[in-house]
């Protein structure tokens, strides 16, 4: 894939990216990034460690999501497995 320099905006503060992802995803992710550090700040003009703020927030929020997801995949492994168990079962008693 091509790579190409996209300007993104996040906390005031112009920063050039150079990605293989499209500009309309890079935006998008510095918008989200830029959403965070806003909520940081708390009215203050950002700062470092509002942007440090920010990215672990961020990093909580996708701990807790993977977290989610794994507890989601074992039950679906359960259910799965129970609904084979039963096919199995019905299966044998013909």
């Amino acid at each position: 894939m091509e790579r190409r320099s996209v300007e993104v905006v996040v906390g005031g503060q112009r920063y050039k990216v150079v990605s293989t992802a499209s500009e309309d995803e890079l935006q998008r992710l510095a918008s989200t990034v830029d959403e965070k550090v806003a909520a940081s700040a708390r009215g203050r003009a950002s700062s470092p460690q509002t942007l440090l703020l920010a990215a672990m927030a961020l990093a909580n929020e996708l701990e807790e999501e993977r977290s989610r997801r794994v507890a989601l995949e074992a039950r679906t492994r359960d259910v799965l497995r129970r609904v084979i168990d039963r096919v199995d079962l019905a299966l044998g008693e013909e």
